[in-house]
């Protein structure tokens, strides 16, 4: 039982935490290994099987180890510091109406470009060869756009997913006044 009354102190992680911490880091990379697997010279039932643990069984047993050397001091400590870092680094709830504008902007213009270049991809110069890239940079286009539009686009965006969101419109003449 504690004496003093302040909160209680955690303790400084030791060799536990950081072979813990170490497990789960190795369950979440494992299934990288797989492309590893397949490009080594081993015969091919044994790139199944390895492929196969790397994926599906590997990452289990190794985080499901890592909570086991974690113990709950070690658990809760490793958890404060990851909900401390995403506190610390969360998305503003306003943003300002150009920072939203562009923010709408870059919404936009990848849900267009994957909506016309499969009807029309020669009107981009070098799609054929560099789709891959373009695909990708357009999705980086995109999620980065739902960090600048702000916390009241991402509730904006779970309530079209909610059945009883209603729409609040503001009345037309504080429309005409806010611009």
């Amino acid at each position: 039982m504690r004496h003093g009354g302040g909160p209680a102190k955690t303790p400084a992680p030791g060799w536990r935490f950081r072979v813990g911490v170490g497990f789960l880091v190795l369950s979440l990379v494992s299934p990288g290994f797989v492309p590893l697997v397949a490009l080594s010279g081993l015969p091919l039932p044994w790139k199944a099987t390895l492929s196969g643990l790397l994926l599906f069984g590997l990452p289990e047993v190794l985080a499901l180890a890592a909570v086991a050397i974690l113990g709950t001091t070690g658990f809760h400590y490793l958890k404060g510091k990851i909900y401390g870092f995403f506190k610390r680094h969360a998305l503003p709830q306003a943003v300002s109406r150009q920072r939203y504008r562009l923010g709408l902007v870059l919404f936009v213009i990848p849900l267009l470009f994957g909506w016309l270049v499969p009807y029309a991809p020669h009107l981009v110069p070098g799609f054929a060869a560099h789709h891959v890239a373009m695909n990708f940079a357009c999705d980086v286009i995109w999620l980065t756009s739902l960090f600048v539009l702000g916390g009241d686009f991402w509730d904006k965006l779970k309530a079209l997913f909610i059945y009883e969101a209603k729409v609040s419109r503001p009345s037309f003449q504080e429309g005409c006044h806010a611009q």
